[in-house]
């Protein structure tokens, strides 16, 4: 009966799908937010149950609509894949298990204090990394911490990678850039771009092979 008011409450209330904060800092920042997004929506593409996201307000504590906070990408497996006008946490039963927060001089007390207690202390988030892209404060520009007893513990760099034991995948600063490696191939995600133009590249190669089997067959005939 609790979970069945608890439900009745939220349909009742507005929560706003905005704090009336700019999407990011910059254009490096915003451009970078949307790319790591995209990467990994394409990683978890043939997962049923994995939910990619980020700048989306996610609610922590039932009717309270103050108390959210916006992850600039996030990574919870276990829930359903579906576009949300926000995340409530009590609903969905699970916290974002990866956030990457990409940090700047504005909001580095927000990230290196507020975020870092709420993300360790209250929603459990087992990784936590933080990239500075600029490198105007962060030193190394990319940090990573993962939940152990209840206390975040740098993540150790693995031939200069941070390694993400909730994606499998490992990070890695690339100039003002955040990619992601995967060590099964030793190769990068590829961006939404470096994706169309391989799939451009390669629906160029069949047509080629294609046409050459059919001039082939006509000269035999």
């Amino acid at each position: 009966m609790a979970s069945v008011r608890r439900i009745t409450l939220d349909r009742k209330i507005d929560y706003p799908t905005s704090d009336g904060r700019p999407m990011a800092e910059t254009d490096w920042h915003r451009d970078l937010m949307v790319a790591l997004i995209a990467m990994l929506k394409m990683w978890y593409a043939k997962a049923r149950r994995v939910y990619v996201s980020g700048n989306l307000l996610l609610y922590y504590v039932p009717g309270n609509k103050r108390k959210h906070v916006s992850p600039d990408v996030f990574v919870v497996r276990g829930v359903s894949k579906r576009k949300r006008l926000y995340y409530l946490l009590w609903l969905e039963g699970k916290s974002p298990e990866m956030i990457i927060e990409l940090t700047s001089k504005s909001t580095r007390k927000e990230d290196l204090d507020t975020k870092f207690k709420l993300y360790r202390d209250v929603l459990k988030v087992q990784e936590y990394f933080m990239f500075d892209p600029f490198a105007e404060y962060l030193n190394p520009p990319l940090r990573g911490y993962r939940l152990i007893q209840g206390e975040y513990v740098p993540i150790e760099a693995i031939a200069g990678r941070l390694p993400s034991e909730v994606t499998g995948l490992h990070l890695e600063r690339d100039g003002t850039m955040l990619r992601l490696y995967d060590p099964s191939t030793a190769q990068r995600l590829p961006t939404l771009e470096e994706a169309k133009a391989q799939l451009e590249a390669e629906n160029e190669r069949l047509r080629r092979e294609i046409e050459s089997l059919r001039r082939r067959l006509a000269n035999e005939s």
